[in-house]
């Protein structure tokens, strides 16, 4: 077994004296069940050294390598790209509270480095990488997914969700769900990854920057633009993500006819013209109309734009999951962010540009009763920490 794993193994940080230092040392304090502390030398030595060639991913908040530990096990480590404001001791506390969060379908937690300025995540590594690498990448790593493999990762995500919405104590806000934070194990199973990172740090780290690439084709419009952060943030970007499954098109890469729409402009058009299975996927031979067709009318409840018009988490896995009467009639167009260009919302309170198919000045309708079996309910702003 590794020093780092002997020194910081499962019933407390305990920490190796040799190597203590005045950031370790506020370590000793953290009681801890579930979470490793790794060296930074180990986590070097497993990534040879992060060399490039181990390099599996990165994003706005860093990059992450597969490695392999003493023990030989597999592991993905992030290593952090944003300096927290937290000291040492109150980023082990959340760390040691984010590893207590189990579920199917989110990326266990394995442990962390936290030595000077170095922030690393330690995570289980999974085989098929990320949505976005299979489904949306390079020709060498794409993966031609059915229609059970990509209804199941729907489902699965939306669990995963409607669970750090609901049953997470306190509730989690992800603030960034999409292909490439859906992660696939070798059966094609999803995992939500980066789940406790809006818990790590300040909001102006997830914010909308030109340094967060792939994000913006996500962005509910009233958190990008005003900052208003709430669990229908999620579910936005849920409803892009549900698109891109179904199209296997890139939302923040693609574009849609003569006006170059984004991909929820483009569905809503087509759903207008009454053609909405245009936009699946052409690799998809064979797949039920009914069951797609409800799949993307669920997208589009949970991409409208104003933020209380959207179901629960908990709710689109009821929409996904059983055949329930959709009451189309109730539901409003998208909301759409780009950019350096925003309008305001009609009756919605916020800034955002729109497909140059809506309705501009229509008022938003009573969302009560979109669903025969649930209805929708605004909710009071959640703090991600």
């Amino acid at each position: 077994m590794s020093e780092a794993m002997s020194c910081g193994c499962f019933g407390g940080f305990n920490i190796c004296k040799r190597n203590s230092s005045p950031a370790q040392a506020e370590g000793d304090e953290i009681p801890t069940n579930n979470v490793r502390l790794f060296s930074y030398h180990s986590l070097r030595s497993a990534t040879r050294n992060f060399h490039p060639s181990n390099r599996i991913g990165g994003g706005g908040f860093g990059v992450v390598y597969k490695g392999a530990l003493r023990d030989g096990t597999q592991v993905a480590i992030k290593s952090l790209s944003a300096e927290s404001k937290q000291g040492t001791k109150e980023f082990l506390t959340e760390i040691n509270m984010i590893s207590n969060i189990h579920h199917p379908n989110l990326v266990e937690l394995i442990g962390c480095c936290v030595e000077g300025k170095n922030r690393m995540l330690v995570y289980e590594y999974l085989e098929n990488n990320s949505l976005a690498s299979v489904l949306l990448g390079s020709k060498s790593k794409h993966v031609i997914l059915n229609w059970p493999q990509r209804a199941a990762i729907c489902l699965g995500t939306a669990s995963g969700l409607a669970f750090l919405h609901e049953e997470a104590k306190p509730p989690i806000v992800h603030r960034d769900i999409k292909a490439s934070n859906v992660l696939l194990d070798g059966d094609f199973h999803p995992k939500i990854g980066d789940f406790g990172l809006a818990k790590l740090f300040p909001d102006n780290v997830t914010h909308v920057s030109t340094r967060v690439a792939g994000t913006e084709g996500y962005l509910a419009p009233e958190y990008a633009l005003l900052g208003q952060l709430t669990r229908k943030a999620d579910v936005f970007s849920f409803g892009i993500l549900v698109l891109e499954i179904v199209s296997g098109r890139s939302s923040s890469k693609a574009a849609f006819g003569e006006e170059l729409m984004i991909l929820v402009e483009w569905t809503w058009k087509l759903k207008e013209e009454q053609r909405l299975l245009d936009i699946v996927d052409p690799e998809l031979a064979e797949f039920p109309e009914d069951e797609v067709l409800r799949y993307i009318k669920v997208a589009l409840f949970c991409t409208q734009a104003v933020s209380n018009q959207r179901p629960t988490m908990k709710q689109v896995l009821e929409m996904l999951s059983k055949t329930v009467n959709l009451k189309e009639e109730l539901l409003t167009e998208p909301g759409v962010y780009r950019r350096n260009y925003s309008r305001q919302l009609a009756g919605g309170g916020a800034s955002s540009s729109s497909s140059s198919q809506a309705h501009k000045g229509k008022q938003a309708r009573n969302p009560q009763g979109a669903l025969t079996q649930t209805s929708f309910h605004s909710e009071s702003l959640i703090l991600p920490r």
